[in-house]
């Protein structure tokens, strides 16, 4: 689904891309890092990060456990230049969703948690040869057309050519049903031969079959029954944000929902059920991360609310993966320091 706002028209002004690289490196700068969703994904999809960005403590500690040896800078966006990775291949971010969700207020630019005007600062910065911003559906409702029009505005203004889609994110193998709005902004000549990933042909795991040895890990005799029974993908995972939310799986609905596989969602436990457990069973915190599309050994750090609120506010790495990988390949086609005139 593309963002009617996307107007692909042709730059109007020169840009010169500086690249200190080696030949198959891709590097990226990423801001709003979170728990490394994004990150993961994009490392997957073969790109160095030269920068992750995160104010939160405890993501930051996430990501410093799973990776010591990312540059992890913990600090306001706000305060971040991005001017000494100038020419770098790629810009990336998921942005604070609650200007736009359907679950807060969705105010938009008046929300002071918005972050799309220091993203484009930071475009305007170090002109990076492309640009990947995540964010919720709600970004995509019609009080938002002219937002996202003035984005698209800037950037073409800074040289790129946009693209905004709906990605449902159980389309690339995440058990959940998640759709996210990512904006893909690229430098000619890259952009002519730039795709769109198509999503996996075989469905994503139902939540038993995901888990049922997560279910099993502490013996419980239930685990086989339950997982059977739940034989669906999962509900939109609710981590709150800065100001609301706790260690629940979101609201009534998302509850309900959750019900109807088999999972309490009034909290999140610490531990897998125990033998001989009656009733329906919480969600750990790694269970959360396994439905969030996290692979097992990444670790998620700190106390119980503060890893899912961590988990739920994630851009599932495998989506991050494949839009990575379509960028990756147009990126390698075409050499870094061209000069591309108007």
């Amino acid at each position: 689904m593309s963002d009617p706002s996307s107007t692909l028209k042709p730059r109007r002004k020169e840009v010169i891309v500086v690249s200190w690289r080696g030949t198959n490196a891709l590097r990226s700068v990423e801001i709003c890092a979170g728990a490394g969703g994004q990150a993961l994904g994009l490392e997957q999809a073969g790109f160095e990060h030269m920068a992750l960005v995160e104010i939160d403590k405890q993501a930051c500690a996430t990501l410093r456990h799973n990776r010591p040896d990312w540059n992890v800078l913990e600090m306001d966006v706000h305060e971040f230049s991005a001017a000494e990775f100038a020419g770098v291949d790629l810009l990336a971010g998921g942005v604070p969703c609650p200007p736009f969700s359907v679950a807060g207020k969705q105010l938009g630019h008046d929300d002071d948690r918005d972050l799309f005007p220091e993203a484009l600062r930071l475009v305007k910065q170090c002109s990076p040869r492309a640009v990947m911003l995540e964010n919720v559906r709600g970004l995509f409702d019609p009080k938002f057309a002219e937002y996202r029009a003035r984005i698209v505005a800037q950037l073409e203004e800074l040289g790129y050519v946009c693209d905004w889609r709906l990605l449902q994110t159980s389309h690339y193998g995440v058990p959940q049903q998640r759709p996210r709005t990512v904006l893909v902004a690229l430098q000619r000549p890259c952009v002519d031969t730039f795709t769109w990933p198509l999503g996996v042909v075989a469905p994503p795991p139902t939540v038993g079959d995901l888990l049922k040895s997560a279910m099993a890990a502490n013996g419980w005799e239930g685990a086989e029954e339950w997982a059977a029974a739940a034989d669906s993908i999962a509900p939109t995972l609710v981590g709150g944000s800065k100001k609301h939310g706790g260690a629940d799986l979101g609201p009534t609905r998302a509850r309900q929902a959750w019900a109807r596989l088999g999972v309490d969602g009034s909290g999140v436990a610490d531990a897998a059920p125990a033998p001989g457990f009656t009733g329906m069973p919480k969600l750990t915190v790694g269970m959360a991360a396994l439905v969030q599309g996290f692979p097992p050994d990444w670790i998620i750090t700190g106390r119980k609310t503060a890893a899912y609120k961590q988990v739920g506010n994630a851009f599932p790495p495998p989506v991050a993966r494949a839009v990575g990988t379509a960028l990756r390949q147009v990126l390698l086609a075409q050499p870094a320091g061209l000069r591309e005139a108007a």
